[in-house]
């Protein structure tokens, strides 16, 4: 069993991308990303914090604008314009949950499909079911990353997938397809779900469910993806999969911490400067 170290592919990914920031810089180009969140979730606050930071050490300009818990929607909306208009700042990322009185599709609909940094615009949706150049959502993008970096085969390989989140699983089955996987999504009303699981050369779950992939669910030898992160009783960081009984029978299998979550940031760092370059 071979782990599948997010952080230090992230670190070098993100060490490239320096390098070619401080060369756009050279020609005029400071790619800029603006983050807009509304409300003060917990959770939220240590994405954009992880995003800051990551922005600083690629040398992207960044922007936070916080909007309190009882923005309405027009306030939002009209937020979301000045941003696409612009000129100075190249991605739009609206930090995710929004308060329930918002309506979060109509907001992701307002953002300039070409700064869409998160890859959730239908323009971009619908150009990656299509195979086009687009913003490919950020989680589904690392661990395409990782996958080809691992050298995990794709090509002819039985994909399955644990969850269809529009940020995660949708997006991942297009990614898979175009990679020339086979690709089974599974869900709440799956039945015999560890037939399937079963079944899988690479396995990806994504439901928020802590540790629910027992080791029963799982072929000897797959590839193992673990997308979840979630906060046990005793306070511990797990994943949607039981590490340490799978981790025997796969190959090659990502941890929580430390797998898919740096990768999703490195990403959106590789999003923004995209942004830039096609924006110039």
């Amino acid at each position: 069993m071979e782990k599948m170290d997010g952080k230090e592919l992230a670190k070098t990914i993100r060490a490239e991308l320096k390098e070619e920031v401080e060369s756009l810089k050279k020609k005029g180009i400071h790619p800029k990303l603006a983050v807009i969140m509304v409300g003060e979730d917990k959770a939220s606050a240590v994405y954009v914090r992880n995003k800051s930071k990551a922005c600083n050490e690629v040398g992207v300009e960044y922007e936070e604008f916080l909007l309190p818990t009882e923005t309405t929607m027009d306030k939002l909306l009209g937020l979301i314009e000045t941003l696409n208009q612009d000129t100075n700042i190249d991605g739009i990322l609206l930090q995710s949950p929004i308060p329930k009185h918002l309506d979060i599709d109509e907001a992701f609909r307002a953002i300039d499909p070409g700064k869409d940094v998160d890859g959730f615009h239908p323009v971009n949706v619908g150009k990656l079911s299509l195979n086009q150049d687009c913003f490919v959502s950020c989680t589904p993008f690392g661990i395409i990353k990782m996958l080809e970096t691992y050298h995990v085969p794709i090509e002819g390989k039985h994909a399955v997938i644990i969850g269809r989140s529009n940020i995660v699983g949708k997006p991942l089955i297009q990614c898979l397809l175009n990679k020339n996987a086979t690709v089974t999504i599974c869900h709440s009303k799956t039945q015999n779900l560890e037939e399937v699981t079963k079944q899988a050369d690479i396995l990806i779950a994504a439901i928020g469910k802590p540790e629910f992939v027992k080791a029963n669910m799982v072929k000897q030898g797959a590839t193992v993806i673990d997308v979840g992160i979630n906060r046990r009783e005793d306070g511990k960081l797990v994943g949607d999969v039981k590490f340490e009984e799978v981790s025997k029978q796969a190959s090659y299998i990502t941890p929580v911490p430390g797998g898919v979550g740096p990768m999703t940031v490195a990403m959106l760092m590789t999003n923004v400067v995209k942004a830039a370059k096609n924006r110039k």
